[in-house]
């Protein structure tokens, strides 16, 4: 049986981690997890605050999913989509046709974000060649500026965060880019009421000289996660959806963060009665349990590939894994969670609790801002409580945060110097005071170290 010792030196030299300086690796090895509980190797115990990135709705070991996993075990583990279906992939994409936004019917299957979101730009290039109306010079696309949606080359490509994709800029497409419709960001002339028409007015006049060429505009509804958690202004994505539809565009709406049940709403969509023409869902498919994602269309864009074989109208893309059984049985348990929480009111309990402690940390004379929809929670810090400044980028400010939290059983990852609260939907009170507890604490010791070492170094000047 291997050692700890040897798990942790195997985790440190041969696993190649995602996003991570490997030569500054502190090796963390997890063993097992009960609940919203991550225990390593050595028996140490941390509350998943960021439900393993993002995508842990109900907790790790839910009887529930942990029960359907076994069950569709005994009948088969895998099979193709490519020609054939299986039982619980079929009874999937009847369940997201009966749970999506609007007329949103038909389900392509993928293995991840990332992959989801290249099926749904290559779905929108296809689509307007091959429509009733073809118009193949729609090749083009509009995303917002800091996007996150992928590290595939496509979605890649409509993503804005420079410390990402800039080195692999020669391997991507173009895409025109309109800028983050961030309340924080508006000129001083401009009143933050009127935020929402400002950015609308922009992305408008984009669309009204070069729609011609535009073949969708994809965004993050709502909520920009990996830039740092942007909360849009309200009406923002009405808008959108109104100006696509006037200027003949599509409309993706990426809801791999924010879909199921994150923000309030079983999709964020919801929250301004948007019906995209494709909406992509990933992370929390399966609960976290199993790699599944989709891009689910309309039947408008679903028509359009309809025809004999040797029209070639098919969907010329597909995934190994897309419509995977096993995965597929462990959406349909979480899909039933969900539904069954919301009909309980229990989803509107937490985020109450979390809106209320984060107004709390709000407090803290190093927090410039809290934002929070749902649960989903961001925390900004500040060098000085007087005005919204940064600390400088060298210190790492967010990440020693996180660092001192993990020292108290706390599991976090920042964006950039943005703190991430996002648990389990399946988290208590209890647990979600202790949470915070922990990341209030470890922010006053952190700032309070920098304070000492900056005023240390300016007397040694």
């Amino acid at each position: 049986m291997s050692s700890n010792a040897d798990l942790t030196l195997w985790d440190r030299h041969h696993h190649w981690h995602a996003f991570t300086q490997m030569a500054e690796y502190e090796p963390l090895v997890i063993e097992r997890a009960e609940g919203v509980w991550l225990i390593d190797v050595e028996g140490n115990r941390y509350l998943d605050g960021v439900s393993s990135l993002w995508c842990n709705l109900f907790g790790h070991g839910h009887p529930r999913i942990k029960a359907a996993l076994r069950e569709q075990l005994d009948q088969v583990a895998h099979s193709t989509s490519l020609g054939m279906g299986n039982r619980p992939a079929a009874q999937l994409a009847k369940r997201l046709a009966d749970i999506a936004p609007g007329d949103l019917q038909h389900v392509f299957y993928a293995s991840d974000g990332s992959s989801a979101v290249e099926c749904a730009l290559k779905m929108a290039f296809q689509y307007w060649r091959q429509c009733e109306q073809p118009r193949p010079e729609k090749t083009t696309y509009v995303a917002l500026g800091q996007a996150y949606h992928g590290d595939t080359l496509g979605s890649a490509s409509v993503g804005g965060i420079q410390r990402f994709h800039t080195l692999f800029e020669p391997l991507l497409f173009d895409v025109i880019r309109t800028p983050a419709p961030d309340p924080r960001s508006l000129p001083p002339d401009v009143d933050p009421s009127q935020a929402t028409q400002y950015f609308l007015a922009q992305l408008e006049e984009l669309l009204a000289t070069q729609h011609l060429r535009i073949a969708a505009v994809i965004l993050e509804p709502l909520i920009q996660g990996a830039a740092g958690m942007i909360f849009h202004p309200h009406g923002y994505l009405r808008g959108v959806r109104s100006l696509t539809e006037r200027y003949n565009v599509l409309l993706i709406t990426d809801e791999i963060v924010t879909g199921l049940g994150r923000t309030g709403r079983m999709f964020a969509c919801e929250h301004e009665g948007v019906v995209p023409d494709i909406l992509c869902l990933g992370k929390s498919l399966t609960g976290g349990y199993l790699p599944m994602a989709a891009a689910i269309s309309t039947p408008e864009i679903y028509n359009a590939f309809l025809g004999c074989a040797a029209s070639e109208r098919a969907f010329h893309h597909g995934h190994t894994y897309g419509g995977n059984p096993l995965a597929a049985a462990a959406a349909l348990a979480t899909i039933d969670l969900l539904e069954e929480e919301q009909q309980s009111k229990q989803l509107a309990v937490e985020p109450h609790r979390l809106e209320s402690l984060l107004k709390k940390i709000n407090a803290h004379p190093h927090v410039g801002a809290t934002r929070h929809l749902g649960m989903i929670g961001a925390i900004e810090l500040t060098a000085s409580p007087s005005t919204p400044q940064p600390y400088p980028a060298e210190l790492r400010i967010a990440a020693r945060v996180c660092r001192e939290a993990l020292r108290h059983g706390v599991w976090l990852r920042p964006l950039g110097d943005v703190l991430v609260v996002m648990p389990p939907l399946s988290i208590t009170s209890e647990e979600l005071d202790f949470l915070c507890q922990v990341l209030h604490d470890s922010i006053d010791l952190v700032t309070d170290e920098v304070q000492h070492d900056t005023a240390a170094k300016e007397i040694s000047l």
